[in-house]
């Protein structure tokens, strides 16, 4: 598995990402060596990483549908909510809906519609004035305990909107929440993803885990992965729960924290 030295780590793991070509979600990470400064230059050792790319699954993941060319949007978008038995999807629309004629009753809007329409327009006015070309789609999920909200946006160059270990997705997300807590006075739970990004990670996760798993368990030590926010460090935890030969800690303190995986 490649090696790759530098003065400090973070430079060790640019280094090696460049070499290989890949992003920092597509490979695992291992520090084999902190190195140190020493003194006055005497002393110094370089920092030892170790990256290997996550393997992929064996089957060619189905191709994805052809996003529709997306329509320019007026800066205050009109969000129409249709709602399904089971599901309510909300799209940022450009026209003015017809008004129902007079004899019709108006339609009261639900709750949960009410709550989807704020977490939508808020996130397309977001989007048009940072000069994105993207739309947001939401649907409501009736879990057995609690309700949720998820919005995806979809477009063209939207990696921005993720950012290093998707600390921008998890902004976009917390300011999402805060502006339907405003104006409902409830908390919600709202969960914001970018072309389903936190879909795909969840899956490249799992096969991490497993991977690692085998891997601690093959050459009887444990393994220790990089640092990652709490819900990835969750995803491996529950990943590996129900396997008996190895079991799983979280070591480390703030952005630093880590899953390790220990063979039994």
């Amino acid at each position: 598995m490649p090696e790759f030295e530098a003065r400090t780590v973070k430079e060790a793991i640019a280094r090696g990402l460049e070499t290989l070509g890949l992003p920092q979600d597509e490979v695992i990470i291992e520090v084999l060596d902190e190195g140190r400064s020493g003194v006055l230059g005497v002393g110094a050792k370089e920092a030892v990483v170790r990256i290997t790319p996550i393997p992929r699954e064996s089957e060619e993941e189905a191709p994805e549908m052809e996003q529709p060319e997306p329509v320019e949007a007026p800066v205050e978008s009109d969000i129409i909510a249709e709602s399904s038995p089971d599901v309510t999807s909300v799209t940022s629309a450009t026209s003015e809906p017809a008004s129902p004629p007079p004899s019709s009753p108006p339609i009261q809007e639900s709750e949960e519609q009410h709550v989807l329409a704020i977490s939508a327009e808020f996130l397309q006015g977001l989007m048009d004035r940072m000069g994105l070309k993207a739309n947001v789609e939401g649907r409501i999920d009736e879990g057995e305990q609690e309700m949720s909200f998820y919005l995806n946006i979809t477009g063209e160059d939207l990696g921005v909107l993720i950012g290093r270990r998707a600390e921008t997705l998890d902004a976009l997300q917390y300011l999402t929440r805060l502006v339907v807590n405003q104006q409902t006075h409830r908390w919600y739970h709202i969960e914001v993803d970018v072309e389903n990004y936190k879909q795909r990670r969840e899956k490249s996760l799992q096969r991490l885990a497993q991977t690692m798993a085998d891997r601690a368990v093959s050459e009887g030590h444990t393994i220790v992965l990089e640092p990652m926010p709490p819900r990835e460090r969750r995803l491996i935890h529950l990943a590996l729960r129900d396997r008996e030969d190895v079991y799983t800690e979280s070591i480390g303190e703030g952005d630093a924290r880590k899953v390790t995986i220990i063979p039994n």
